[in-house]
């Protein structure tokens, strides 16, 4: 499990898609990431364009699920990606989304580490009018919990299970749409509750309060101790984190937010040159102030932080970097 400092801050800075000019580049490598609006595109842009610094082109393919795209890069048909920790297991016992996928062990023990991050907290979302204003008010509604092959929605389900005992198909109705899509189909009242992972203070949220008011549901002080929110809050990449809900315009539950943190990785494989992801890390780790004022949650990013969650071993290039930077690797993910 890891702990998430308290953050009070205003709205995040959406980082800017389009690549800062690079130095030329016998290769560009594939890197494959969330959609836009998601801290973990903002990450990995960031990352990218700081690689670029170097001389290390990645050609980033957005809006991509991040199941498929860590199994392409254990295949090595893509170099870096964004990687979820808690994916990682799975693929390695080949479950859940990976059980027809014969390679998948073997597709696992080809990732390699970079660099890790808090990305932010699931935000339970709905909009005044909606009925809901505590968990128990989600029986009979219908709530979005996330795309169908991802992992986001099996954890949004999860959470509401610890907290009420409701189950998803019997006493409320799961959607699981893409991102855009729940976004949408909260904004019309198609849905009455929205359960989107994001950074604290993300704009995405923040639009539901320019034009109305709307609810990010806590998680209760009396469950958060409970023998099964300890356990949510202890699988890789999760963890449990607290806000000021005054961080969002027009949402209205009041005072301090307690939330499913989730963190992420910068992943690549074994088979990328060892001076790529060296050169690569040190461009990202030396231009730090930029990476810091991309986004407000990219703050968090410091070398204390640099193996949050990681979850795989690191790769040589990116060891070789943090040992020369005199920043402490943990034994597990040595290469």
């Amino acid at each position: 499990m890891f702990n998430f400092k308290k953050i009070t801050a205003a709205a995040a800075i959406l980082a800017s898609a389009i690549f800062a000019p690079s130095v030329a580049s016998a290769q560009i490598f594939k890197g494959e990431t969330a959609g836009v609006g998601d801290p973990v595109h903002t990450m990995f842009v960031t990352f990218a364009n700081q690689a670029g610094k170097a001389g290390v082109e990645i050609q980033v393919n957005a809006g991509q699920t991040l199941t498929k795209s860590m199994l392409k890069g254990g295949r090595q048909e893509i170099d870096f990606f964004s990687t979820v920790p808690s994916l990682v297991n799975l693929m390695k016992g080949q479950q859940r989304m990976y059980e027809s996928v014969d390679d998948a062990a073997g597709a696992a023990g080809e990732l390699r580490a970079i660099l890790g991050f808090k990305a932010g907290a699931y935000h339970p979302v709905t909009l005044a009018g909606s009925g809901i204003e505590s968990w128990e008010d989600l029986k009979g509604k219908t709530v979005f919990t996330g795309p169908p092959a991802g992992s986001a929605s099996a954890t949004s389900e999860a959470l509401i299970k610890i907290i009420t005992g409701y189950e998803a198909g019997k006493d409320y109705t799961a959607v699981r749409l893409s991102w855009g899509e729940g976004y949408a189909a909260l904004a019309d009242n198609k849905i009455d509750m929205m359960v989107r992972p994001a950074e604290i203070g993300s704009s995405k949220i923040e639009q539901f309060g320019l034009s109305g008011e709307f609810r990010v549901l806590s998680i209760p002080s009396d469950v958060v101790g409970s023998e099964a929110m300890q356990a949510l809050f202890g699988r890789p990449g999760r963890g449990m984190l607290q806000f000021d809900g005054s961080v969002y315009k027009g949402q209205q539950t009041s005072g301090e937010i307690t939330a499913l943190g989730f963190t992420q990785f910068v992943g690549t494989h074994a088979g990328v040159a060892d001076d790529v992801v060296y050169n690569a890390t040190k461009a990202f780790w030396e231009n730090l102030d930029e990476v810091h004022a991309t986004a407000f949650f990219l703050k968090e990013v410091t070398a204390d932080t640099a193996f949050t969650s990681v979850n795989v071993p690191l790769h040589p290039g990116a060891a070789k970097y943090y040992e020369e930077a005199g920043i402490a690797i943990p034994d597990d993910l040595r290469p």
